[in-house]
């Protein structure tokens, strides 16, 4: 790694179970001196990322606070979905949650809720399984060849575990499989009795963003239903990518229909 990179994985050390690092951690981190892990704290402080806290620890600094209301407003697939979220899921009476990703992991990025109990399940900003679910699986289908098979060579354990592939073709050809669907329905894989039905949004260069999904208690959901709801998951992440594309200044006004990919041709 270079120094850069070596200084912004201290930020990786961050999750729900680790709220604050120090010294020691930020050495074994990134593999380095005492001397350089504490300028790489102190310069990570200086930008606001980090703040430092009592007995010498560090935790995330304010600076993310102002970086995430600029993402509210300027991000692309937030500003294109938010209103589009409530209409539907008020019209559907559903519960309805955008996704993103970044690496390998997937999560919650805006939500409405019919359901004021699903809000304590998928909170904005938590990370969830990329191998287990509509959400991650809508996303994880429509990644590139060369994204998938790095996800084969650094999770595959993950992969097998939740049924994905034993080996890279199975793998490959399972994912074929499911980006061709087009919506993806999972049920119980995150939460129990909890019915998932996602549909992947792209950019206007068709890479995929994110997800969108319902989240629907199995005991409402009969096969009339289940049919109703896949075709709107699909009308509304078509209408969220059509909106990015007119975001976008090299598609100004352009309609290109990304949430229909092309097949597989495995």
């Amino acid at each position: 790694m270079s120094s850069l990179d070596k200084m912004l994985s201290l930020l990786d050390l961050f999750d729900e179970s680790c709220m604050s690092i120090g010294l020691e951690e930020a050495m074994s981190q990134a593999d380095l001196s005492q001397a350089t892990a504490y300028r790489y704290l102190q310069s990570l402080c200086q930008s606001g990322l980090l703040s430092p806290a009592n007995g010498g620890r560090y935790v995330l600094g304010t600076r993310i606070i102002e970086f995430d209301r600029l993402l509210r407003r300027n991000d692309p697939l937030l500003r294109s979905a938010h209103g589009k979220i409530k209409d539907f899921g008020t019209r559907l009476s559903v519960n309805v949650m955008l996704c993103a990703y970044y690496g390998d992991k997937v999560m919650c990025s805006d939500q409405f809720w019919i359901d004021s109990r699903m809000a304590q399940l998928y909170e904005r900003g938590k990370s969830m399984p990329m191998f287990r679910g509509a959400m991650a699986k809508t996303i994880l289908a429509n990644l590139t060849p060369y994204q998938m098979r790095n996800m084969m060579l650094w999770h595959a354990d993950q992969i097998r575990e939740s049924g994905l592939g034993t080996d890279w073709d199975e793998f490959r050809k399972t994912m074929a499989k499911l980006r061709d669907q087009r919506v993806c329905i999972t049920r119980g894989e995150v939460f129990p009795k909890l019915v998932g039905i996602g549909a992947p949004i792209f950019d206007a260069e068709t890479r995929v963003l994110g997800s969108i999904v319902f989240i629907v208690d199995e005991t409402t959901l009969d096969a009339a239903r289940q049919e109703s709801l896949s075709e709107e998951i699909l009308a509304l992440a078509e209408e969220i990518t059509n909106d990015i594309a007119k975001l976008s200044p090299e598609h100004a006004g352009g309609d290109v229909r990304a949430a229909r990919p092309r097949k597989s041709k495995h």
